[in-house]
């Protein structure tokens, strides 16, 4: 079987199918709008075949008009590699360039401000979306709560298939720390930008830090609140317990993880909320806002703890129950890999994927045999 992804070679979530696919024995083609940070996708399987020396922001750069010429490109590239299956990851700007081309089977997976945020531009974004939706011949969904916004633009079958984790990889162990063994560890793994609301748990760490000295926070990311969030820790005097990593290569992160005690993630929204299902595969309790994907994966309070949005107060004393209480922070910490385990393993999700590849080249056969016949 040979696939193309249209996807963002920058992303870990591209790292992580692209890889998948390939050692499965999927022949995988990349087609992406941005470049990789490092050279991961070095397999003989996989063949990156267009990728720019610098990153086009394909949502707000280009009109839709430009896309033309991508579309000439991706049909060269078509030609060259022979897919059996096109398949675009993120249903806007990598969906249309896909629809464009004609080219079928084509599936496309919504990851979550494609479908949530980009429709509610204009009437035209939702035209667009739905254009593309209509072109499609299976879609995807990373959560349930994707698949109700799909809905929302047109009433065809949604395929949820999560972005599982590697429950091999993303497990409990000892590793190499930036901290001491007496200090309990906060921690944030998002893009440094507005939305991820990363501030707020600066105010909450700086409001329990008086109460716990040991009390370290851990900002792993880039973007364009960083220097905002380092300036608004050394206005709250807490900048010297901080630290700032900067991005950190897919393959490392689950070493970040086994660094945490406690991981935050308290979005104005996610689809679905990835890094808490990493860290809950850890055994690292986790705190999230009760909002999209995140509520479908804290499913209740015996996985992790939710607070409201912007809830400084909430998310401080969430913080604070979790250092104090041992029986509810040892028992959320167990309940939370057996539940990722039940819902999220990435082989099981993997398969689903190439099951679906599999259902879609059986049906365009029948096709073609009932035309020939």
């Amino acid at each position: 079987m040979k696939v193309l992804l249209l996807s963002d070679t920058y992303s870990e979530h591209t790292e992580k199918w692209a890889l998948g696919l390939a050692n499965s024995g999927i022949k995988v083609g990349l087609f992406s709008f941005n470049k990789a940070s490092y050279d991961w996708y070095v397999h003989e399987n996989i063949t990156v075949f267009f990728e720019p020396d610098n990153k086009i922001n394909a949502e707000s750069t280009l009109t839709k008009f430009a896309y033309i010429k991508y579309v000439a490109i991706l049909k060269k590239i078509i030609k060259h590699f022979e897919p059996d299956i096109l398949h675009a990851h993120y249903a806007t700007s990598y969906g249309f360039v896909g629809a464009l081309t004609g080219f079928h089977p084509f599936v496309i997976s919504s990851w979550g401000s494609d479908v949530m945020k980009f429709p509610n531009k204009n009437f035209v974004a939702k035209s667009i979306l739905k254009f593309n939706f209509k072109k499609a011949d299976l879609l995807c969904a990373t959560s349930f709560t994707i698949e109700e916004y799909i809905h929302a633009v047109i009433d065809k079958p949604v395929n949820v298939i999560p972005f599982g984790i590697n429950i091999d990889e993303f497990k409990p162990k000892k590793v190499e720390s930036l901290f001491s063994a007496d200090d309990f560890v906060l921690g944030s793994i998002k893009p440094l930008e507005s939305l991820y609301n990363i501030d707020v748990l600066v105010k909450a760490y700086a409001k329990v830090l008086p109460k716990q000295a040991n009390l370290k926070l851990l900002i792993i990311g880039e973007g364009t609140e960083e220097k905002a969030l380092k300036e608004l820790c050394k206005e709250l005097g807490i900048f010297e317990k901080v630290i700032f990593t900067g991005r950190i290569p897919f393959k490392e992160i689950s070493n970040y993880y086994n660094m945490l005690d406690v991981l935050v993630n308290i979005s104005e929204y996610e689809s679905f909320g990835v890094s808490v299902v990493e860290a809950m595969a850890c055994e690292i309790p986790v705190i999230v806002t009760n909002v999209g994907g995140l509520k479908e994966v804290v499913k209740d309070d015996s996985v992790g703890l939710k607070v409201n949005i912007g809830d400084v107060e909430a998310t401080a004393n969430g913080i604070e129950r979790l250092i104090t209480d041992k029986n509810l922070y040892d028992q959320i910490a167990v309940n939370a890999r057996i539940h990722v385990i039940e819902k999220y393993n990435w082989q099981n999700n993997l398969q689903q994927m190439i099951d679906e590849y599999s259902k879609i080249l059986t049906k365009e056969k029948s096709k073609s045999d009932l035309k020939t016949n």
